[in-house]
Order: C-alpha cells, then structure tokens, then sequence
C-alpha cells in the first residue's frame, strides 16, 4: 500500500544577497541565494510584532543560470519548490545539516526600476533582456492535407512530392 505525500514549498520575499553561480565537475549549473520573509501579529495586549525568516534558495541548470542573471540583493521575488535537506562531514570531523528549498518556479514581483538602489542592495549589471535569455520557440510548418478534395490539390501535393525528392540534405 502507498502512502501519498506532498514537498511543496511557495515563497515570497527579498533576496538576502546577490545570487552565487557555480557548476558541478559534470557541467551543470546551481545557484544559492538568501532569501527573507516577514511576518507580523500583534499581540493579545495590543502590541504589534514582526519576525523574519532567512531561507537558503537553490535553483539548478537553465533556472539557475537566469536567477544569476536576473536577481541582485534587495529584489522581490515568488519561488516554488521542495524543501531537501543535506548532511556532511564538515573539516573539523563534525556532522554539519543544511535545510534548503530547491526551486522550480521563480518570479521576480518589482520591476526592474526599483534596481539595488531603492531596494536597499547593489546596482546590477545591465542584464540581456529577458527574451533574449530565453531560447526561442520554433514553429512547425503546416501539414498538407491527407486527401486533397480538388483535383487542383492533387497536383499542388504531386508537385510537392517532387520537390521534397529532389532537395539534398546536408549533414
């Protein structure tokens, strides 16, 4: 018998610190970044209180390259993800634990005039546009139609025949 679970984590908040790019020895890209959340109540007697919660962000292979693009300290952002926790030996013989939300979704919430300065973090670098970072969708040509209703269509689907024949592929 299975047992259903969820790991689902949804956040917003401001980034702690610039994002940090590295890549494993196989290639692939991570990023880690601080990020804070807030929290306020009042209390029973009246009196209104805030707490802050520091989270530790790791976004992996294309995601990661466009957080280290994108995101600088100060910027507000949504991220979506899994809570994972790693355990190691740290050089000191101790075990050491981290707690981290692994990202799937991220979504920056200010704009991009709201840059480092009014946030309270670093100016950016000047960024490439964001369609530029994302690759772009390729459109497949419309099919022919299976059985041409006219006469006239029949030739036009012959001639074509011929022509995809003829052509030679480069490889």
């Amino acid at each position: 018998m299975s047992s259903r679970s969820l790991n689902k984590v949804q956040l917003i908040g401001n980034l702690t610190r610039d994002p940090e790019l590295r890549y494993t020895p196989q290639g692939t890209a991570v990023c880690a970044f601080g990020l804070a959340t807030n929290r306020s109540w009042t209390t029973e007697s009246g009196e209104k209180r805030e707490e802050t919660e520091f989270h530790r962000i790791v976004a992996w292979n294309k995601l990661a390259e466009l957080c280290s693009q994108l995101l600088f300290k100060g910027r507000k952002v949504y991220v979506e993800g899994r809570l994972q926790t790693r355990t190691w030996t740290a050089q000191d013989g101790s075990q050491r634990q981290a707690t981290e939300v692994v990202i799937e979704e991220m979504i920056i919430l200010d704009s991009r005039q709201a840059d480092g300065e009014a946030a309270g973090g670093t100016t950016p670098p000047p960024a490439e546009p964001v369609a530029e970072a994302i690759p772009p969708v390729v459109e497949e040509e419309p099919a022919e139609p299976a059985a041409p209703a006219a006469k006239k269509g029949k030739a036009k689907a012959q001639k074509a025949e011929t022509e995809v024949q003829d052509v030679d592929i480069p490889f």
